[in-house]
């Protein structure tokens, strides 16, 4: 009964977290976050027929270009890194609006940035990020008006460091797995492009 109590304050915890402003933690991987920690933006809401609401669409469109997205310093340090190689499947402008970026060079065995960029309602992806923090140990905070998660891992086959970082804020959400290859600044500068 005691474990159980604790889990759930536990849980309690981790959404107020996601959900409020906390503090920011140090930074691990692709895209060195900036700035300080604010409350996370909250979707609006619109009642349509007085018995469930609904949220708005977000007011910010998706990018189209993945090298506008990124910043000056960002990109000299993909420099060189070949971006979309048909050999990692799809990629740019999807037919939903979705955005993939693959920076990675098919020569090599394990170097490689992708990033998706998609609209995702607050409710999934409050859960999609709290289920990370959960059940795989990834790190929340919330800085720039949004909510990140991240974690990285050893590389199971060679000497390197893997990871994934999520930013998700006015219902769009930033999505990065890279193995080797996390350009300080990345998130970041996606970020700033997008809501600034």
């Amino acid at each position: 009964m005691k474990a159980r109590l604790l889990t759930g304050a536990a849980s309690v915890g981790l959404i107020a977290l996601l959900t409020a402003c906390g503090a920011a933690s140090p930074e691990t991987d692709a895209g060195t976050g900036k700035g300080t920690p604010t409350p996370e933006s909250s979707a609006s809401v619109e009642v349509t027929d007085g018995r469930s609401p609904s949220p708005t669409p977000s007011a910010i469109a998706l990018p189209t270009d993945c090298r506008a997205i990124l910043s000056d310093d960002v990109l000299a340090q993909l420099d060189g890194v070949p971006l979309n190689d048909a050999a990692f499947g799809p990629s740019g402008v999807g037919e939903d609006g979705t955005l993939t970026c693959n920076w990675a060079d098919p020569g090599a065995d394990t170097t490689r940035l992708t990033t998706t960029i998609s609209t995702m309602n607050r409710g999934p992806a409050l859960d999609m990020l709290n289920a990370l923090a959960d059940e795989e140990g990834f790190a929340s905070f919330t800085p720039d008006g949004g909510t990140r998660c991240e974690k990285t891992w050893a590389n199971e086959q060679y000497p390197v460091t893997d990871g994934r970082t999520l930013f998700w804020r006015d219902d769009i959400l930033i999505d990065t797995r890279y193995s080797n290859l996390a350009p300080d600044g990345y998130t970041s500068s996606i970020v700033e492009h997008i809501y600034d």
